[in-house]
């Protein structure tokens, strides 16, 4: 009985809430923003990233937005850099395995306002939302190569004036938002993270994505006076994910210096 009840001390420092590399974007991780039937846009959006369209080849109002990377409409290739057809194919893939991950929590019916959530995967069977001026909180507990993975039945909506912030990120951690239908992001709506939208994503006025992407799957990317810049898209992007939860290497000397003092305990229980 004594060893059992060690074993429920050893357990917990077993279990370590961070990702590295959960998800690879590809050559996807370099696009602000990525449509497949058509992307369109009003007012003076800034694109901190490349700006694509495949299979469709539609883009609006082009001339109203800055685009700080590489403008690609269809197939359109620039010499050393991947096309949009690429770039869909690899945001395919990693919302495949965004969808494939294991869920650590499932929030099914919780609205994210309020929230803090720590490194994981979190999974709505339905629809996700942040209501209007609510405040969803992303912390990385100063973890590296950490990621936040959501995992959405069907739709995304942020209400108007509503935000996502980050606290104490490491260096290369990640934010996603694996989308089963559409997204939504509000008027002035302040955002983190990818959104690997199955279907469309839409921004509303002023709604920002201050590190991260709007990639849509089959549908359009509808923008408004936005401003998004790449990032939250992990480490090594190109590295194929490790099998399962991986401690960070603080909480592996954590875990070695749990054990070792666990054994010594166990020792000395049984030669009483």
């Amino acid at each position: 009985m004594r060893l059992q009840r060690l074993w429920f001390l050893i357990l917990p420092l077993l279990t370590v809430p961070a990702y590295a590399d959960s998800v690879s974007l590809g050559s996807a991780a370099n696009f602000g923003v990525l449509g497949a039937s058509e992307q369109t846009n009003t007012g003076p959006t800034i694109i901190n990233g490349d700006l694509g369209v495949y299979p469709g080849s539609s883009i609006t109002n082009t001339a109203g937005m800055t685009i700080n990377g590489v403008f690609y409409a269809g197939n359109t290739t620039v010499p050393n850099n991947p096309g949009a057809m690429t770039a869909e194919a690899d945001a395919t893939a990693a919302y495949i395995t965004a969808a494939g991950l294991t869920s650590t929590q499932n929030l099914t019916g919780e609205d994210l306002g309020g929230l803090t959530l720590t490194p994981g995967v979190y999974s709505f069977s339905s629809s996700a939302g942040l209501a209007a001026g609510d405040t969803l909180t992303l912390n990385f507990e100063g973890l590296d190569n950490a990621a936040i993975v959501f995992q959405i039945g069907s739709s995304l909506i942020t209400g108007s004036g509503s935000s996502v912030v980050i606290e104490n990120a490491g260096s290369n951690d990640e934010v996603i938002w694996q989308v089963g239908s559409s997204a939504t992001l509000g008027t002035t709506t302040a955002f983190e993270g990818n959104i690997l939208a199955l279907t469309s994503i839409t921004l509303d006025t002023g709604a920002n994505i201050g590190c991260g992407s709007a990639l849509a799957q089959t549908g359009a990317v509808t923008l408004d006076n936005n401003t998004i810049t790449t990032g939250c898209n992990g480490l090594s992007e190109s590295t194929p994910p490790p099998t399962g939860p991986v401690p960070e290497p603080g909480s592996m000397t954590l875990v070695g210096s749990g054990l070792i003092a666990m054994a010594g305990l166990a020792r000395r229980q049984l030669h009483r």
